[in-house]
Protein backbone atom coordinates (compact mmCIF):
# COMPACT_ATOMS: atom_id res chain seq x y z
CA UNK A 1 0.00 0.00 0.00
CA UNK A 2 2.74 2.62 0.98
CA UNK A 3 4.85 1.42 -1.64
CA UNK A 4 2.18 2.06 -4.37
CA UNK A 5 1.53 5.53 -2.74
CA UNK A 6 5.30 6.42 -3.46
CA UNK A 7 4.80 5.45 -6.93
CA UNK A 8 1.27 7.68 -7.40
CA UNK A 9 1.87 9.64 -10.32
CA UNK A 10 1.00 13.40 -10.35
CA UNK A 11 2.20 15.33 -13.33
CA UNK A 12 4.40 13.31 -14.35
CA UNK A 13 6.40 12.72 -11.31
CA UNK A 14 5.86 9.96 -8.54
CA UNK A 15 4.81 10.69 -4.55
CA UNK A 16 8.71 9.78 -3.60
CA UNK A 17 10.08 12.40 -6.76
CA UNK A 18 8.33 14.77 -4.87
CA UNK A 19 9.18 14.21 -1.10
CA UNK A 20 12.89 13.88 -2.35
CA UNK A 21 12.40 17.71 -3.43
CA UNK A 22 10.94 18.84 -0.68
CA UNK A 23 13.36 16.61 1.54
CA UNK A 24 16.51 18.41 -0.30
CA UNK A 25 14.78 21.95 -0.46
CA UNK A 26 14.31 21.87 3.32
CA UNK A 27 17.83 20.72 4.02
CA UNK A 28 19.37 23.26 1.67
CA UNK A 29 17.79 26.05 3.28
CA UNK A 30 18.28 24.56 6.63
CA UNK A 31 22.13 24.11 5.59
CA UNK A 32 21.72 28.47 4.53
CA UNK A 33 20.39 29.67 7.37
CA UNK A 34 22.76 27.38 9.66
CA UNK A 35 25.50 29.18 7.98
CA UNK A 36 23.83 32.62 8.04
CA UNK A 37 23.41 31.84 11.94
CA UNK A 38 27.23 31.13 13.04
CA UNK A 39 29.20 31.43 10.42
CA UNK A 40 27.91 35.30 9.47
CA UNK A 41 27.08 35.91 12.99
CA UNK A 42 30.95 35.16 13.79
CA UNK A 43 31.91 37.90 10.76
CA UNK A 44 29.98 40.58 12.46
CA UNK A 45 31.23 40.05 15.69
CA UNK A 46 34.77 39.78 14.29
CA UNK A 47 34.47 42.87 12.10
CA UNK A 48 33.01 44.79 15.12
CA UNK A 49 35.77 43.75 17.51
CA UNK A 50 38.08 44.74 14.23
CA UNK A 51 36.49 48.28 13.73
CA UNK A 52 36.64 47.81 9.81
CA UNK A 53 33.63 49.19 8.46
CA UNK A 54 33.95 47.71 4.79
CA UNK A 55 34.07 44.56 6.17
CA UNK A 56 30.77 45.09 8.03
CA UNK A 57 28.83 47.05 5.05
CA UNK A 58 30.17 43.62 3.03
CA UNK A 59 28.82 41.17 5.26
CA UNK A 60 25.72 42.59 5.26
CA UNK A 61 25.14 43.74 1.85
CA UNK A 62 26.34 39.74 0.94
CA UNK A 63 23.47 39.13 3.91
CA UNK A 64 20.84 41.47 1.97
CA UNK A 65 21.57 40.52 -1.37
CA UNK A 66 23.24 37.49 -2.24
CA UNK A 67 21.33 35.28 0.25
CA UNK A 68 18.21 35.31 -1.96
CA UNK A 69 20.02 34.00 -4.84
CA UNK A 70 21.60 31.09 -2.85
CA UNK A 71 17.80 30.54 -1.72
CA UNK A 72 16.74 30.43 -4.77
CA UNK A 73 19.85 28.04 -6.67
CA UNK A 74 19.12 25.53 -3.54
CA UNK A 75 15.37 25.41 -5.14
CA UNK A 76 16.70 25.09 -8.44
CA UNK A 77 19.38 22.24 -7.40
CA UNK A 78 16.48 20.51 -5.69
CA UNK A 79 13.96 19.98 -8.70
CA UNK A 80 16.55 18.59 -11.37
CA UNK A 81 15.39 15.23 -9.98
CA UNK A 82 11.83 16.08 -11.03
CA UNK A 83 10.78 16.07 -14.92
CA UNK A 84 8.95 19.34 -15.42
CA UNK A 85 7.14 20.18 -18.55
CA UNK A 86 9.53 22.79 -20.99
CA UNK A 87 7.21 25.53 -20.54
CA UNK A 88 7.48 25.85 -16.92
CA UNK A 89 11.29 25.11 -16.87
CA UNK A 90 11.73 27.80 -19.01
CA UNK A 91 9.53 30.39 -16.77
CA UNK A 92 11.71 28.92 -13.32
CA UNK A 93 14.84 29.93 -15.83
CA UNK A 94 13.32 33.27 -17.13
CA UNK A 95 12.98 33.77 -13.21
CA UNK A 96 16.34 32.50 -12.04
CA UNK A 97 18.49 34.94 -14.61
CA UNK A 98 16.11 37.82 -13.60
CA UNK A 99 16.84 37.03 -9.69
CA UNK A 100 20.54 36.81 -10.56
CA UNK A 101 20.87 39.86 -12.60
CA UNK A 102 18.70 42.47 -10.22
CA UNK A 103 20.46 41.50 -7.11
CA UNK A 104 24.18 41.37 -9.06
CA UNK A 105 23.10 44.96 -10.09
CA UNK A 106 22.05 45.78 -6.63
CA UNK A 107 24.85 44.29 -5.15
CA UNK A 108 27.67 46.16 -7.77
CA UNK A 109 25.72 49.69 -6.91
CA UNK A 110 25.61 49.37 -2.96
CA UNK A 111 29.63 48.89 -3.16
CA UNK A 112 29.65 51.78 -5.98
CA UNK A 113 27.60 53.76 -3.04
CA UNK A 114 29.51 52.85 -0.33
CA UNK A 115 32.86 54.15 -1.78
CA UNK A 116 30.76 57.27 -2.95
CA UNK A 117 30.22 57.55 0.82
CA UNK A 118 33.14 56.84 2.09
CA UNK A 119 35.10 59.18 -0.26
CA UNK A 120 33.11 62.17 1.10
CA UNK A 121 33.09 61.38 4.74
CA UNK A 122 37.19 61.24 4.50
CA UNK A 123 37.89 63.67 2.30
CA UNK A 124 35.68 66.06 3.62
CA UNK A 125 33.44 66.99 0.50
CA UNK A 126 31.99 70.09 0.50
CA UNK A 127 28.33 70.85 -0.87
CA UNK A 128 29.26 71.05 -4.45
CA UNK A 129 31.14 68.14 -4.47
CA UNK A 130 29.00 65.74 -2.96
CA UNK A 131 25.83 67.12 -5.37
CA UNK A 132 28.46 65.80 -8.27
CA UNK A 133 29.23 62.45 -6.61
CA UNK A 134 25.34 61.83 -6.51
CA UNK A 135 24.44 62.56 -9.76
CA UNK A 136 27.60 60.81 -10.58
CA UNK A 137 25.91 58.00 -8.62
CA UNK A 138 22.46 58.50 -10.40
CA UNK A 139 23.99 58.44 -13.87
CA UNK A 140 25.81 54.81 -12.79
CA UNK A 141 22.75 53.37 -11.44
CA UNK A 142 20.64 54.34 -14.68
CA UNK A 143 23.35 53.13 -16.97
CA UNK A 144 23.58 50.14 -14.88
CA UNK A 145 19.77 49.32 -14.87
CA UNK A 146 19.70 50.13 -18.72
CA UNK A 147 22.21 47.38 -19.24
CA UNK A 148 20.95 44.79 -16.95
CA UNK A 149 17.35 45.24 -18.75
CA UNK A 150 18.98 44.98 -21.82
CA UNK A 151 21.27 41.79 -20.81
CA UNK A 152 18.29 40.07 -19.53
CA UNK A 153 15.58 40.69 -22.17
CA UNK A 154 18.52 39.33 -24.67
CA UNK A 155 19.15 36.49 -22.91
CA UNK A 156 14.70 35.81 -22.72
CA UNK A 157 14.87 35.97 -26.08
CA UNK A 158 13.55 39.11 -26.96
CA UNK A 159 14.90 41.05 -30.15
CA UNK A 160 16.52 44.06 -28.70
CA UNK A 161 18.16 45.06 -32.02
CA UNK A 162 16.36 47.57 -32.87
CA UNK A 163 15.87 49.12 -29.60
CA UNK A 164 19.46 49.02 -29.25
CA UNK A 165 19.30 50.92 -32.60
CA UNK A 166 17.28 53.43 -31.73
CA UNK A 167 18.58 54.13 -28.11
CA UNK A 168 21.75 54.47 -30.27
CA UNK A 169 20.57 56.96 -32.96
CA UNK A 170 18.61 58.92 -30.56
CA UNK A 171 22.26 59.32 -28.42
CA UNK A 172 23.79 60.77 -31.50
CA UNK A 173 21.03 63.28 -32.14
CA UNK A 174 20.99 64.19 -28.07
CA UNK A 175 25.04 64.62 -28.39
CA UNK A 176 25.78 66.45 -31.45
CA UNK A 177 22.49 69.24 -30.32
CA UNK A 178 24.21 69.21 -26.96
CA UNK A 179 28.13 69.18 -27.88
CA UNK A 180 28.95 71.98 -26.44
CA UNK A 181 27.27 71.50 -23.10
CA UNK A 182 28.13 68.01 -22.88
CA UNK A 183 32.05 69.01 -24.19
CA UNK A 184 31.65 71.88 -20.63
CA UNK A 185 30.02 68.63 -18.72
CA UNK A 186 33.07 66.41 -19.81
CA UNK A 187 35.05 69.13 -19.12
CA UNK A 188 34.13 69.26 -15.74
CA UNK A 189 34.69 65.93 -14.67
CA UNK A 190 38.14 66.16 -16.18
CA UNK A 191 38.85 69.48 -13.82
CA UNK A 192 37.36 67.52 -10.81
CA UNK A 193 39.22 63.98 -11.35
CA UNK A 194 42.38 65.52 -12.54
CA UNK A 195 42.31 68.66 -9.83
CA UNK A 196 44.31 71.14 -11.87
CA UNK A 197 43.07 73.54 -9.47
CA UNK A 198 40.82 73.89 -6.84
CA UNK A 199 38.68 76.53 -5.12
CA UNK A 200 40.55 79.24 -3.62
CA UNK A 201 43.49 78.52 -5.96
CA UNK A 202 45.01 81.77 -7.26
CA UNK A 203 45.45 80.86 -11.17
CA UNK A 204 46.85 82.37 -14.20
CA UNK A 205 45.48 81.48 -17.81
CA UNK A 206 46.58 83.66 -20.61
CA UNK A 207 46.66 87.42 -19.29
CA UNK A 208 44.23 86.88 -16.55
CA UNK A 209 45.15 86.20 -13.11
CA UNK A 210 42.52 85.39 -10.17
CA UNK A 211 41.36 83.34 -7.69
CA UNK A 212 39.01 80.28 -8.25
CA UNK A 213 35.91 81.25 -6.57
CA UNK A 214 33.46 78.19 -8.11
CA UNK A 215 33.87 75.55 -10.44
CA UNK A 216 30.71 74.65 -11.85
CA UNK A 217 28.85 71.91 -14.26
CA UNK A 218 29.60 74.61 -17.54
CA UNK A 219 31.81 77.50 -16.38
CA UNK A 220 34.21 78.50 -13.59
CA UNK A 221 34.02 81.89 -12.09
CA UNK A 222 37.53 83.51 -11.08
CA UNK A 223 38.08 86.73 -8.76
CA UNK A 224 40.65 89.28 -10.05
CA UNK A 225 42.78 90.72 -7.49
CA UNK A 226 41.58 94.04 -9.08
CA UNK A 227 38.06 92.86 -8.11
CA UNK A 228 35.92 91.90 -11.51
CA UNK A 229 34.94 88.28 -12.10
CA UNK A 230 35.70 86.10 -15.03
CA UNK A 231 33.65 83.60 -16.08
CA UNK A 232 35.55 80.58 -18.33
CA UNK A 233 34.25 77.83 -19.72
CA UNK A 234 35.61 74.55 -18.52
CA UNK A 235 36.61 73.63 -22.29
CA UNK A 236 38.15 76.66 -21.99
CA UNK A 237 40.20 75.68 -18.71
CA UNK A 238 41.64 72.15 -19.82
CA UNK A 239 42.22 73.32 -23.44
CA UNK A 240 44.55 76.16 -21.68
CA UNK A 241 47.57 76.60 -20.55
CA UNK A 242 47.50 77.59 -16.65
CA UNK A 243 49.45 78.48 -14.25
CA UNK A 244 48.60 77.49 -10.49
CA UNK A 245 50.13 79.84 -8.40
CA UNK A 246 48.97 78.37 -5.04
CA UNK A 247 50.31 75.07 -5.78
CA UNK A 248 53.95 76.70 -5.43
CA UNK A 249 56.42 75.08 -2.97
CA UNK A 250 59.00 77.50 -3.18
CA UNK A 251 58.63 81.03 -5.05
CA UNK A 252 61.53 82.55 -6.38
CA UNK A 253 62.50 86.05 -5.87
CA UNK A 254 65.35 87.81 -7.56
CA UNK A 255 66.03 91.53 -7.20
CA UNK A 256 68.61 94.30 -7.45
CA UNK A 257 70.10 96.35 -5.13
CA UNK A 258 71.99 99.57 -6.41
CA UNK A 259 74.45 101.86 -4.37
CA UNK A 260 76.49 104.89 -5.07
CA UNK A 261 80.46 104.86 -6.23
CA UNK A 262 81.18 107.11 -2.89
CA UNK A 263 80.41 103.99 -1.20
CA UNK A 264 84.19 102.70 0.15
CA UNK A 265 85.03 98.94 0.05
CA UNK A 266 84.59 98.16 3.21
CA UNK A 267 81.17 98.98 2.90
CA UNK A 268 80.68 97.25 -0.31
CA UNK A 269 82.41 93.71 0.89
CA UNK A 270 79.88 94.25 3.77
CA UNK A 271 76.60 94.61 1.99
CA UNK A 272 76.53 90.61 0.90
CA UNK A 273 76.58 89.43 4.62
CA UNK A 274 74.42 91.87 5.59
CA UNK A 275 71.84 91.24 3.24
CA UNK A 276 72.15 87.12 3.92
CA UNK A 277 71.51 88.12 7.79
CA UNK A 278 68.35 90.10 6.80
CA UNK A 279 66.99 87.54 4.61
CA UNK A 280 67.92 84.49 7.09
CA UNK A 281 65.92 86.17 9.72
CA UNK A 282 63.00 86.12 8.40
CA UNK A 283 60.43 82.74 8.57
CA UNK A 284 59.55 81.40 5.29
CA UNK A 285 62.36 82.36 3.53
CA UNK A 286 65.65 80.00 2.03
CA UNK A 287 68.43 82.66 1.53
CA UNK A 288 70.38 81.62 -1.82
CA UNK A 289 72.84 83.81 -2.53
CA UNK A 290 73.95 87.97 -2.77
CA UNK A 291 76.52 89.25 -4.90
CA UNK A 292 78.68 92.65 -6.21
CA UNK A 293 77.69 91.90 -10.04
CA UNK A 294 78.12 94.76 -12.17
CA UNK A 295 79.45 98.24 -12.61
CA UNK A 296 76.46 100.55 -13.42
CA UNK A 297 76.18 103.97 -15.33
CA UNK A 298 75.06 105.48 -12.18
CA UNK A 299 75.68 102.83 -9.09
CA UNK A 300 77.06 99.33 -8.41
CA UNK A 301 74.86 96.53 -8.85
CA UNK A 302 74.21 93.75 -6.24
CA UNK A 303 72.06 91.04 -7.19
CA UNK A 304 70.31 89.21 -4.29
CA UNK A 305 68.51 85.70 -5.07
CA UNK A 306 65.66 84.44 -2.08
CA UNK A 307 62.79 81.55 -2.14
CA UNK A 308 59.98 82.07 -0.31
CA UNK A 309 58.68 78.66 1.11
CA UNK A 310 55.01 79.37 1.06
CA UNK A 311 52.50 79.21 -1.51
CA UNK A 312 50.25 82.13 0.41
CA UNK A 313 50.75 85.53 -1.65
CA UNK A 314 49.85 87.46 1.04
CA UNK A 315 52.78 86.40 2.60
CA UNK A 316 54.92 86.43 0.13
CA UNK A 317 54.31 90.40 -0.52
CA UNK A 318 55.07 91.09 3.53
CA UNK A 319 58.26 88.68 3.28
CA UNK A 320 58.96 91.25 -0.04
CA UNK A 321 58.58 94.46 1.87
CA UNK A 322 59.95 93.27 5.41
CA UNK A 323 63.30 92.55 3.26
CA UNK A 324 62.85 95.88 1.80
CA UNK A 325 62.21 97.99 4.69
CA UNK A 326 65.25 96.00 6.78
CA UNK A 327 67.49 96.96 3.84
CA UNK A 328 66.88 100.51 4.15
CA UNK A 329 66.91 100.78 7.98
CA UNK A 330 70.24 98.88 7.82
CA UNK A 331 71.88 100.62 5.02
CA UNK A 332 70.75 103.76 7.06
CA UNK A 333 72.61 102.72 10.43
CA UNK A 334 75.92 102.45 8.39
CA UNK A 335 75.68 105.28 5.94
CA UNK A 336 75.58 103.37 2.54
CA UNK A 337 73.43 105.19 0.13
CA UNK A 338 71.08 103.88 -2.45
CA UNK A 339 71.93 105.57 -5.71
CA UNK A 340 69.54 106.92 -8.43
CA UNK A 341 70.54 109.00 -11.94
CA UNK A 342 72.48 111.87 -11.34
CA UNK A 343 74.69 113.97 -13.71
CA UNK A 344 77.88 116.07 -12.55
CA UNK A 345 78.47 119.22 -14.43
CA UNK A 346 82.09 120.68 -14.16
CA UNK A 347 82.44 124.59 -15.30
CA UNK A 348 85.47 125.94 -16.65
CA UNK A 349 85.60 129.26 -15.44
CA UNK A 350 89.52 130.10 -16.05
CA UNK A 351 88.54 133.17 -19.34
CA UNK A 352 86.07 134.27 -17.12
Amino acid sequence: MLANLMEYQIFHNSVKDYLAFFVGFLLGVLVVRLFKKIFLSQFHKWAGKTGNRFFDFLITTCEQKLLPLIYFSVFYLSIQGLRITPFLLKIINGLGLTLFVVYGVRFCLALINYGIEFYIVNKEADSTKKQVLKAISTVIKFLAWVLALIILLDNLGVKISALVTGLGIGGIAVALAAQVVLGDLFSYFTIYFDRPFETGDLILIGDFRGTVELIGLKTTRLRSITGEQLICSNTDLTSSRLRNYKRMTNRRNSFQVGVNYQTNYHQLKEIPGLIAEIIKAIPDTDFNRAHFTTFGEYSLIFEVVYYVTTSNYSRYMDIQQEINLKIIEEFEKRGIKFTYPTQTLYLNTENQ
